[in-house]
């Protein structure tokens, strides 16, 4: 049985008396109310879809907007647009239990849910500040065609302060409109690890509410409580408070990664092995283990435009963030070293030598390649003359999209295909398939037998003793 706090002697969903000022229970007082909620979702993209399948696997009656007919069409036909681990088959269930539909009807999706999440793209205008016209124009929907009280939540990654600006745009539509109606501002900012998406959804490490109303407050906490029912990690807060929370974790985690990737650098000049740094490093409790991989830098759809968007924030205010700047620039440094490496070892043009590519995707268990360092390693070695030869599991799609239409690049349909004619293979992602290869038979399709990682996947000695010639990052 759940437990509300309530710093009111009236029920904030029903009004009801209760004799409790501070905590009450909630299924027999409000089972109607909290019983299968009624939550709309503006946006089918990676949080949009995620959220919607996994609130109505908990029995809540979802829609799902978007003003993409297309991909309305798709997910409606059984599809998915995205790739992600376990969510074909939750969408797939809740559609056919009847909790979770699809559509481009905005007064239909508005009058639906007392909940409306906006969860849209918020991508990084052109002095790198989040442009918010996306979550703008959902609220202003919601102004538009709201007649019953509505907690509006920003699920997207969005500025301190676009809960004022959210709240502002929907009172200016009902100004307009001549009416006067109820309604909250919560910011509920996600933190989902594509790949590992659902699991993050269904037992979240926290849940941060961004919440200033009692009523709103006490319908989120019914909202969440069956994902936090055997650890409540709820964490609520103000508004701007909660906004921020986001960025300060994707930039401490950012941080970690580019902190890494400088030692990396330095450790394999001295001849020191960053991959035995790191173990000492991670049994540090203070430390942990986590994000202390070195590699070829970061990308993603969340890392890049979020610690952009937060450098943006601090010129602003007038206090630039000098660590933020160093995390850019050591990770726009960093998905050079596999290139470097290459030049180093073959020189500066590499006309006439073809390369396999091992990975796609920015990270295993995806097909997301929005700032990969994959483009920075294809597009410089096509330009130094030479023909890339690349496979990804899932990410082939969107590779022939981003990729194409490249001279010189040509996607393989296995890893054996890539290398097969290839001078030497680099690696880019660390899919589970890349880990244990036949590197006696990768050294005889390897025309050069050299192995360039970026990932440090593998025990050097170990590909060594296959004669192959093994570099990887920050390792002598």
């Amino acid at each position: 049985m759940a437990i509300i706090a309530a710093t009111a002697k009236t029920c904030g969903l029903c009004g009801e008396m209760k004799s409790a000022p501070r905590l009450f229970t909630f299924p027999q007082h409000l089972a109607v109310t909290i019983a299968g909620m009624k939550v709309t979702i503006v946006g089918t993209g990676y949080v949009g879809l995620v959220t919607g399948a996994c609130l109505a696997e908990m029995g809540n009656h979802v829609i799902c907007l978007d003003i993409d007919a297309a991909k309305i069409d798709l997910l409606n036909a059984g599809g998915l647009p995205i790739h992600e681990p376990g969510l074909l088959e939750v969408v797939q269930r809740n559609v056919a239990g009847g909790r979770l539909q699809f559509t481009t009807d905005r007064a239909l999706a508005v009058g639906h849910g007392t909940l409306q999440f906006i969860a849209v793209g918020t991508p990084p205008d052109e002095d790198g500040s989040a442009d918010l016209q996306y979550v703008l124009a959902a609220a202003r929907d919601i102004g538009q065609g709201m007649t019953d009280y509505k907690v509006v939540i920003n699920k997207s990654t969005v500025p301190v302060g676009t809960g004022d600006k959210v709240r502002a745009v929907i009172a200016a539509e009902h100004a307009k409109r001549g009416v006067a109606m109820d309604f909250a501002v919560v910011s509920n900012p996600e933190f989902l690890k594509e790949g590992a998406a659902m699991a993050d959804f269904m037992r979240p490490d926290r849940v941060v509410l961004g919440v200033e109303e009692e009523r709103a407050m006490l319908l989120m906490k019914a909202l969440y409580s069956p994902f936090v029912r055997n650890r409540d990690r709820t964490f609520v807060m103000d508004i701007k408070s909660a906004e921020f929370t986001k960025y300060a974790a994707n930039a401490m985690l950012a941080t970690r990664i580019s902190f890494m990737n400088e030692l990396s650098r330095l450790s394999e000049h001295l001849g020191a092995d960053i991959e035995l740094v790191r173990q000492g490093l991670g049994a540090d409790p203070r430390i942990g283990p986590q994000f202390l991989y070195a590699g070829t830098g970061y990308g993603g759809s969340c890392f890049p435009k979020d610690i952009q968007a937060l450098a943006h924030m601090g010129e602003a205010a007038g206090l630039p963030l000098r660590i933020i700047a160093a995390v850019q620039a050591v990770n726009n440094a960093q998905k050079q070293v596999l290139v470097e490496k290459v030049v180093r070892r073959y020189g500066e043009s590499l006309s006439g030598l073809t390369f396999a590519l091992w990975g796609l995707a920015f990270k295993p268990g995806t097909d997301d390649m929005r700032e990969a360092p994959s483009l920075v390693i294809v597009q410089e070695l096509l330009r130094r003359g030479a023909t890339v030869q690349a496979y990804d599991p899932v990410a082939g799609k969107e590779a022939l999209r981003l990729l194409g239409g490249l001279n010189g690049f040509s996607l393989s349909a296995s890893a054996t295909q890539a290398t097969t004619g290839a001078n030497a293979l680099l690696i880019a992602t660390e899919w589970r398939e890349f880990r244990t290869p036949d590197f006696d038979a990768l050294a005889s399709s390897l025309h050069d037998k050299v192995v360039f990682d970026g990932r440090n996947l593998y025990d050097p000695p170990l590909v060594r003793a296959s004669g192959l010639e093994y570099h990887s990052v920050g390792r002598p």
